[in-house]
């Protein structure tokens, strides 16, 4: 299986030059063959696109830098423009799960730059013990990049991204080889119920509180109106931009981490793991409840608990969201109805026992199958 690691790293001023020249012809390339293929009746192939908007283009006067930069991210700029229509017209045609997506957009210079590298553009140099620490990657038309290493790569990467977010920072990330490994688990199963106030409560008794983004989400929120208020293409309104695009990455970064501590804890001590099926873009449709909604990140948590349960060999189940987890007593099985979300313990009519909200529709996610 792949996985992606990623590093940042510091470019010098020329490094950033050389890297916004980089970013601007990816940028244009695919602009322009976006351009082609909206006015084309039949949808141009790759390699036709490549001809026109690289090859051609070159030997223009006002397309002539393109020259200057390495050719192997334009052609995987076109290449990635191709397997964008591929999944627009696989989500009309329904083969493609999960909510359809619109056809290919324009880029954007204020948005977040990328420039991928294939195997010939870049060149990764491992030690004879494995240790690639404070090594430097060489792209070409670069230079030497030195990312801060974290952590060793498992293997050689395939391909690296160059990438610049909309703060500034630039990060390289790889796509590497994973052999999935084996390690007992402490418990046979665990099942997981996924809340607001808290994050996840689950069917053994723990539970895990997400943290507090209402301070940074209120400065977004101001900055914003700051922001719609400034004029276009202005100084100041594009100091504004940086700062409201650092504050999303804090609030993005702290719950990656948390989600990334919460996962590994509890694919590392289960051997089956059941979630529940949350419709979340209609939870969002509640306008008091759809920004701390999207904050959570309950989406992201269910992707990196299944990619981390592939990796150990774990057991990665979902049940129906239709099942009433909630308005079940796990102990005797009586239906007490639909609660209203104050509601957080429930004294069963039937066998007399105080039961938490939250606790007994993780036991009851736990105890249910999931359907074929």
């Amino acid at each position: 299986m792949k996985a992606r690691y990623q590093f940042r790293f510091y470019p010098t001023d020329q490094e950033q030059q050389l890297l916004a020249q980089l970013f601007g012809c990816v940028r244009v390339v695919w602009n322009d063959a976006l351009a082609l293929c909206k006015q084309s009746e039949k949808l141009p192939s790759n390699n036709d696109l490549q001809k026109l908007v690289i090859t051609q283009a070159k030997k223009t006067e006002c397309r002539s830098w393109l020259a200057d930069v390495s050719n192997i991210p334009l052609q995987q700029s076109v290449a990635d423009l191709g397997v964008a229509y591929k999944n627009f017209f696989d989500s009309l045609k329904g083969k493609r799960r999960g909510k359809k997506i619109g056809s290919p957009k324009f880029k954007k210079r204020t948005n977040q730059q990328s420039a991928r590298f294939r195997i010939g553009g870049f060149k990764y140099p491992v030690l004879k013990d494995g240790d690639s620490k404070g090594d430097e990657v060489y792209l070409a038309k670069i230079g030497n990049i030195k990312p801060v290493w974290s952590r060793q790569l498992p293997s050689a990467p395939s391909s690296v991204t160059v990438i610049k977010d909309c703060a500034n920072r630039y990060f390289l990330s790889f796509v590497v080889e994973v052999v999935p490994i084996h390690v007992d688990a402490k418990n046979q199963s665990i099942g997981i119920d996924l809340g607001i106030k808290t994050f996840a409560v689950m069917s053994n008794g723990e539970k895990a509180v997400s943290p507090n983004y209402s301070r940074l989400d209120k400065r977004i929120r101001r900055k914003q109106r700051k922001l719609a208020r400034q004029q276009k293409d202005s100084k100041r309104r594009n100091k504004t931009r940086i700062q409201v695009a650092k504050l999303h990455n804090r609030i993005a970064d702290t719950r990656k981490d948390f989600l990334h501590k919460l996962s590994t804890k509890v694919v590392s001590e289960n051997q089956t793991i059941v979630l529940e099926d949350l419709s979340v873009s209609g939870m969002v449709k509640n306008r008091k409840l759809a920004r701390v909604i999207s904050l959570q990140g309950w989406r992201e948590f269910r992707t990196l608990a299944l990619a981390k349960s592939e990796k150990l060999g774990r057991t990665f189940r979902v049940i129906s969201r239709w099942e009433p987890t909630s308005q079940v007593c796990f102990d005797c099985g009586f239906k007490w109805g639909k609660l209203d979300l104050s509601i957080r313990s429930v004294l069963c009519l039937n066998c007399g026992i105080e039961q938490d909200r939250d606790e007994n529709a993780a036991k009851n996610i736990n105890k249910e199958r999931p359907r074929p």
